[in-house]
């Protein structure tokens, strides 16, 4: 990534979670059969392809049982009264069914940020990690979800005290991050609500946007600056280091690329994702990533069920009879 920024030679980039495995191809030679990407309106493929009108679609949803969910959350709370945790991000995959591949998943979905890496995972996320734009650095974490449908859905978001506290904490880590790469680093937009479509319902998420100066030389150290950041502090918990010890203990499988972050250079800019709502092809079938940040004031019936209402495909169709039976959930 050095290298290539130094001689503004755009790129496309993927780093999974633990940073292990960094994926970097410049774009004049990437094959969108391998990988597709579209990030805000920018890519080798469209961001507009509509399911077939009449096309009946069927997605089947099976969430780790509420037992196991428990467990691991009151390992992650134990962690956090004991003082080596604030924020924690816990997470398991859901295996789903759907009569969608994971081509057609990537196809006709709709998302800010959508990427198909060949024929292993497939993801459509809402989140920016950073942007950097004529030097300015700018990360807008996502941390705070809630049914829109709810009676003063965004009210109440806003006015919960974990919900908050949350929020702070995480502005407060990436404000840290930042400021490693960059100067005058401040907080923009705090708590600000996003509407996001799912096809069951749609969820208010709450973000806050915060940025920086980075020197001038920062194409040339593209890689070392994403280094320093990594990995997301939305993902992740703070303090980062012991917090990512406690989510490798409770969670036990290996998030691999979901929740880390993939992005693109365009020969002067940067714009880069979160790797969240995630599917990926495995051995067992189709595994579906999410979780959400466990704090010692959260509840887990309603943090279980966060879990499970991010588990959805954007699907881009014009036709709103399109079949799509409701979403079967098997607890056990």
């Amino acid at each position: 990534m050095n290298q290539l920024g130094a001689s503004g030679i755009p790129f496309l980039f993927l780093i999974d979670f633990e940073a292990a495995r960094w994926i970097v191809e410049p774009l004049d030679t990437l094959n969108a059969k391998d990988i597709a990407f579209n990030f805000n309106g920018k890519g080798n493929t469209a961001n507009d392809a509509v399911l077939p009108s009449g096309k009946a679609v069927w997605f089947e949803k099976y969430p780790i049982a509420y037992d196991r969910y428990l467990e691991a959350f009151r390992e992650v709370v134990a962690q956090q009264r004991n003082g080596n945790s604030f924020l924690t991000n816990l997470t398991f995959p859901t295996r789903i069914a759907t009569n969608l591949s994971l081509g057609e998943i990537f196809q006709y979905s709709s998302a800010r940020y959508k990427l198909r890496y060949q024929d292993v995972f497939v993801l459509f996320s809402p989140e920016t990690f950073v942007q950097i734009n004529d030097g300015t650095i700018a990360s807008c974490p996502m941390k705070g979800t809630i049914d829109a449908h709810l009676p003063n859905a965004a009210q109440h978001i806003l006015d919960d005290e974990k919900e908050k506290a949350e929020h702070a904490t995480i502005v407060d880590l990436i404000r840290n991050d930042l400021s490693r790469v960059a100067s005058q680093v401040q907080v923009e937009r705090y708590r600000y609500i996003e509407r996001i479509a799912t096809p069951t319902k749609d969820l208010l998420q709450v973000s806050s946007r915060i940025s920086g100066r980075l020197p001038e030389d920062y194409p040339c150290r593209l890689g070392d600056i994403f280094a320093a950041l990594l990995p997301a502090g939305s993902i992740s918990g703070a303090p980062k280091n012991k917090t990512l010890e406690i989510i490798a203990a409770a969670e036990g499988y290996k998030r691999g690329f979901y929740t880390g972050v993939c992005g693109c250079f365009d020969g002067c800019n940067v714009d880069s994702a979160v790797m969240i709502r995630f599917i990926e092809q495995t051995p067992e079938g189709l595994l579906y990533k999410s979780g959400g940040g466990i704090t010692v004031y959260s509840d887990p019936e309603k943090e279980y069920q966060e879990l499970i209402d991010k588990v959805y495909v954007p699907l881009h169709r014009n036709d709103k009879n399109t079949a799509w039976p409701a979403l079967q959930a098997a607890l056990a």
